[in-house]
């Protein structure tokens, strides 16, 4: 049998020392008979719950804290942007790590499907991941709702909004570049590749994540209050139901799936050279 190789920088071939795992198939309906899968799917439903009743109470609070209308605020007080921002951030760095081995970390719609597109997980596992965190979205914001409603109510329940002065064109930039960080951070800190050659630097892949997370939000919470994350934005549009949530809503769906699109299509093709090694593939498999 022969030993995979790789050209190395000076053009040389050196054995791979690492292994991809094999392409998810693209309907696996073995999987739906597997408690691993069902085990899964509650991961992604509580980790979404948690992230989003989490978040939402933060920004909430923020604006509680801030509200020019209340007697003895402070319009610097509050956790401020970089309070939200680490809140977002901090929250997928530890539900990533507690949920990594069960279900693969996902907790976004988004990062679902750049994986799915890279062929890491079956269309059955996709689809049936995007609901349970669309649903675990929903039910974080309904306790959020349940004990803070006079000001869930007051403060918009945490809605994704495109903030006056920017156009949706803006917008809509800012969740696909945005997305395009995320996604492309997850692709790099999950490559094998990566995790063979960089053995001696000790990588702990939801620390990058949620990084990226929350420098993501420091650039763009201005501007949409950043989404990055479909089921971030559904759960408060659902929960508080109002025309506002809604008006721009599908920016915070097409946004993060372009984004996701793109990173899974930047890191498997250019810079894992998937489309060159398909190419030489065929041409060292000619047909008879």
């Amino acid at each position: 049998m022969v030993k995979d190789v790789e050209v190395a920088e000076h053009g040389s071939y050196s054995a791979k020392d690492y292994h991809d795992p094999p392409p998810a198939p693209l309907f696996d309906a073995v999987e739906l008979g597997k408690w691993s899968f069902y085990r899964a799917l509650i991961a992604e439903f509580i980790a979404t719950l948690l992230f989003l009743y989490v978040t939402v109470l933060t920004v909430i609070g923020y604006k509680s804290q801030t509200d020019p209308d209340k007697i003895n605020t402070d319009a610097c007080g509050g956790v401020g942007i970089s309070g939200i921002a680490w809140s977002f951030g901090g929250m997928i760095f530890v539900l990533v790590y507690c949920t990594a081995g069960i279900s693969g970390g996902h907790i976004n719609p988004a990062v679902t499907f750049g994986l799915f597109l890279a062929r890491k997980v079956s269309l059955v596992r996709a689809v049936m991941y995007m609901v349970a965190q669309c649903l675990g979205a929903i039910s974080g914001v309904g306790l959020v709702k349940a004990f803070n409603k006079s000001y869930f109510d007051k403060y918009g329940g945490g809605a994704n909004t495109l903030s006056e002065g920017y156009s949706k064109g803006t917008g809509l930039g800012a969740e696909i570049i945005g997305t395009f960080v995320l996604v492309y951070t997850v692709f790099s800190a999950t490559d094998p590749k990566r995790s063979a050659r960089d053995s001696h630097v000790p990588v702990l892949a939801p620390l990058p994540i949620g990084f990226a997370v929350f420098m993501v939000h420091l650039a763009t919470i201005p501007i949409t209050g950043t989404s990055i994350n479909p089921a971030r934005s559904l759960g408060p549009a659902v929960i508080y139901n109002k025309d506002k949530a809604w008006d721009d809503q599908w920016i915070f769906w097409v946004g993060p799936f372009i984004g996701a699109a793109l990173a899974a299509f930047y890191h498997q093709f250019i810079l894992r050279a998937g489309a060159a090694k398909a190419l030489a593939s065929f041409r060292s498999n000619p047909i008879v």
